[in-house]
């Protein structure tokens, strides 16, 4: 399975890099991690659960990282393997780029499963899989510019409350 997207984020591409390569903001933005560690020169080992239909599995898997150019491009590589649910593999190209509003950020995913997760049927794994990589890149902008609120501050003419992301609220920043 193949595919592609962009989103644009309000912040500078140095956060966002700083982001990317971060174990903590990984692991609060990947739906149902249970835990993330490692770093970026030596890989990070994964645990997350998820339910694909009728399959529920924890997955135990490693991300490598190549081909860095910092503050530009990285390709995220990697493997789970879920037991008796099978395994999940992939990989996506990531590029970064400044914008008048902040960064735009553009990925390439390709994605294959195996087990009886592949037994489920390409339409139902391409809608999860595109499902998951939306809801990363939605965890991933929000860690960055805070989660989105209603306007109704503005509407009663007070000024909105400052939002801060997750890299600024365990930054400091």
């Amino acid at each position: 399975m193949h595919m592609s997207d962009q989103r644009e984020i309000a912040a500078p591409v140095s956060e966002v890099w700083a982001a990317l390569l971060s174990a903590e903001i990984l692991g609060a933005c990947v739906p149902g991690a249970k835990e993330v560690t490692g770093n970026p020169e030596d890989g990070f080992d994964a645990t997350v659960v998820q339910k694909v239909g009728p399959v529920k599995a924890t997955f135990k898997g490693r991300v490598e990282l190549s081909n860095l150019v910092e503050g530009t491009s990285l390709t995220l590589s990697g493997e789970g393997k879920g037991g008796a649910a099978g395994f999940a593999k992939g990989g996506a190209d990531v590029t970064l780029a400044a914008s008048e509003t902040g960064t735009l950020l553009s990925y390439e995913v390709d994605a294959k499963v195996g087990g009886k997760l592949a037994q489920l049927g390409s339409r139902l794994i391409d809608g999860f899989a595109k499902k998951m990589a939306d809801q990363f890149f939605t965890n991933f902008q929000e860690a960055l510019e805070g989660p989105s609120e209603p306007d109704d501050a503005a509407d009663e003419g007070e000024k909105p409350a400052e939002k801060k992301g997750l890299l600024s609220r365990l930054t400091g920043r």
